[in-house]
């Protein structure tokens, strides 16, 4: 075999045992969306308030008000001025 084979070769062969790996471990792969997925972002907290603005007619005070609104953990987050303030910010 030349060089140029022998590395194509590999380089499947590397890919393919890669794509064999993340198939076989569902678990992990999952573990590690569900811990970012869980992470709310300022920008996702902004929109929770303007959303709970939009249903109540009134500005949420705590953070707690926003729960229903949000998917993922705001608790490292406090209303200042309107606006979201924490992590990110």
């Amino acid at each position: 075999m030349r060089l140029m084979e022998s590395m194509m070769a590999a380089a499947i062969t590397v890919s393919v045992s890669g794509v064999s790996y993340a198939a076989l471990n569902p678990e992990k792969i999952m573990g590690d969306v569900q811990q970012v997925a869980d992470q709310a972002t300022c920008r996702t907290v902004d929109t929770a308030i303007v959303g709970y603005e939009a249903v109540t007619g009134e500005a949420p005070t705590k953070i707690a008000q926003l729960r229903d609104y949000v998917r993922g953990d705001i608790s490292g987050y406090v209303i200042k001025n309107g606006m979201a303030a924490g992590p990110g910010c």
